[in-house]
């Protein structure tokens, strides 16, 4: 590992720490040449399969997509980030559970609405309208009705 500081890169781990969910390990490094510390963090990589869109085109899955959808759809709404980066969690693992190499736009975009559903009922509102094109008004009052339904 190369020093931030000077590119040295004769780097020593001075102290390693596993995280607390098991899945990334903490590394503290000294640089021989210039003496300076630094933290680096060590994770497994993972592929993630291609996206599948309406018209045929593949796209590389990317997490910075949905976090951007949930930002929209969260606009202005109380729900703390912590609860955002946890669904969107849900969502990659659910992602790799399926295990193929590819996997349709409308498969992720349905895992987006559940995650929305449990977390802001307007989020899913306002998610569900751009998502299903909504046209008019009574496609709006169809979903409240649902959300209303699943409340009860």
């Amino acid at each position: 590992m190369k020093c931030p500081f000077c590119g040295s890169p004769d780097t020593q781990v001075v102290d390693s720490r596993v995280s607390e969910e098991g899945d990334t390990v903490r590394r503290r490094r000294r640089c021989a040449v210039c003496d300076k510390r630094f933290t680096t963090y060590e994770t497994a990589e993972v592929r993630l399969p291609q996206v599948v869109k309406t018209n045929g085109q593949r796209v590389d899955f990317d997490r910075e997509k949905i976090r951007t959808s949930f930002h929209r759809a969260l606009h202005k709404r109380p729900v703390p980030t912590q609860l955002v980066d946890e669904a969107i969690a849900r969502i990659i693992q659910k992602v790799l559970t399926v295990g193929d190499r590819e996997i349709m736009s409308r498969q992720v975009g349905e895992m987006v609405m559940n995650e929305l559903a449990k977390l802001d009922k307007v989020a899913y509102i306002r998610f569900a309208s751009v998502y299903r094109s909504f046209s008019d008004l009574d496609d709006f009052r169809d979903v409240i009705k649902e959300v209303a339904k699943a409340k009860d």
